[in-house]
C-alpha cells in the first residue's frame, strides 16, 4: 500500500482547519504531534520521541519494549493501540502487518496514524486519510517519523535528515530528530509536552532495578518542551552513568566502575558527583594518583563534599 511506502514521503491533503472540521471530527481530541520511533540493533535499543500541542502527550503516543520494537499512537490517538502494536511485532508479524491488524476493526482508522518499527530495525507509518493536514510520515531502515497538523512536510523531513546524520545514543538521536522538526516549523498550534522512552535488551542486568528501560523522560506542559526535554536528558546520562556503575561496588568489580565513570567524565567534565565517585571506585581499585587529582576536582567543584570525603570509607587508602 502506498502509506507504507519506505523512504517517501506520504501526505495527507485534507485541509479543514480544527476550527471548521466536519462534526463527527470535532468530538474527538486531536493531539498535533510530530514523533519518531527508532531502532539501534547494535546497541540493542528501541525507542520513541514525540512532541505534541497537548497536555502529557508522554501518557499516550510513545511505547517501546526490549528485543520486540517501539510504537507511536497519535492523531486521533488511542493509547492501547501502542501495546497492541507491540504485541504483534512479539509475535512476529512485518510493522505494516501489525499496524493493519491493529486498526482492522476501527471505524475511526482514517482518523489514527502509527508508527512502529521492530528491534531489528523494519519500519513502518500509517497516516489516515481524514488525520488534519498537514499530515504524514518518511521510514526507513530502523525509524519512522509521522506527523499530523504540521506545519508542512519539511517537518517529517528534517526529523528524519537530523537522525539520520546524528552519532551518539539512540536516545540523543531521537531528541535531535524532534528538534530539527521543531526548527522546521513543528506543530502548526505551538508547543505543549513531549517525551521519550527508549528501552535496551539486556540492560535490566545492568543496573538494580531489574528492568530494560533505560530511558524514561517526560515534559507534560512547557512553553519550550523539546529544549527542557534536552536539558532533562542530559541530567538522566550523567545519573545513568552514576546508576549503572553502581552495580559494580564490590571487589573485583571495581574497573569496571572506574570504566564507566572515566567515560562519563570525558562527556561531563564539569559533573562534581561524577568525579567523586570517580574517584572512590579509582581508589578501591589501588589508582589513588588518579584518585587524589579526581577528587580534588570534585571538591573545587563542590566544596560541600569535603566533609563526606573526610569519612567516606572508599576513600580510606588516600589518607
Amino acid at each position: 500500500m502506498r502509506r507504507y511506502a519506505r523512504n517517501a514521503p506520504v501526505a495527507n491533503r485534507r485541509t479543514r482547519s480544527w476550527a471548521t472540521g466536519e462534526q463527527k471530527y470535532d468530538r474527538q481530541v486531536r493531539k498535533a504531534t510530530f514523533s519518531i520511533v527508532a531502532a539501534d540493533p547494535a546497541a540493542g535499543d528501541v525507542g520513541c520521541a514525540v512532541q505534541s500541542k497537548y497536555f502529557a502527550v508522554g501518557t499516550v503516543v510513545p511505547w517501546a519494549r526490549a528485543g520486540v520494537g517501539a510504537v507511536a499512537t497519535q492523531a486521533a490517538g488511542v493509547a492501547i493501540y501502542g501495546p497492541r502494536a507491540l504485541d504483534e511485532l512479539a509475535s512476529g508479524a512485518p510493522p505494516g502487518e501489525a499496524l493493519e491488524r491493529v486498526l482492522a476493526n476501527d471505524e475511526e482508522r482514517e482518523t489514527r496514524q502509527l508508527g512502529a518499527v521492530t528491534a531489528a530495525g523494519e519500519a513502518a507509518s500509517f497516516t489516515g486519510a481524514d488525520c488534519l493536514a498537514w499530515a504524514g510520515h518518511r521510514s526507513g531502515e530502523g525509524y519512522a517519523v509521522q506527523g499530523n497538523i504540521l506545519a508542512g512536510e519539511q517537518v517529517v523531513v528534517e526529523m528524519e535528515r537530523a537522525f539520520l546524520e546524528t552519532t551518539g545514543s539512540l536516545a540523543h538521536r531521537l531528541v535531535a530528530a524532534l528538534e530539527a522538526g521543531q526548527a522546521a516549523g513543528g506543530d502548526s498550534r505551538g508547543q505543549q509536552s513531549a517525551a521519550i522512552v527508549v528501552e535496551r535488551t539486556g540492560a535490566a542486568a545492568e543496573t538494580r532495578e531489574g528492568i530494560d528501560r533505560v530511558c524514561d523522560l517526560r515534559v507534560d506542559d512547557h512553553p519550550q518542551p523539546i529544549a527542557e526535554l534536552r536539558r532533562l536528558l542530559g541530567i538522566h546520562e550523567r545519573w545513568d552513568a552514576l546508576r549503572r556503575a553502581s552495580l559494580h561496588h564490590r571487589p573485583g568489580a571495581y574497573e569496571r566502575g572506574v570504566a564507566i565513570l572515566a567515560a562519563a567524565d570525558e562527556r561531563f567534565g564539569d559533573d562534581a558527583t561524577i568525579l567523586y565517585d570517580l574517584a572512590c571506585y579509582e581508589a578501591l581499585a589501588g589508582r589513588l594518583d588518579e584518585a587524589r587529582a579526581h577528587l580534588e576536582r570534585a571538591l573545587a567543584l563542590e566544596p560541600s563534599y569535603a566533609s563526606m570525603a573526610a569519612t567516606d570509607e572508599d576513600l580510606q587508602a588516600l589518607r
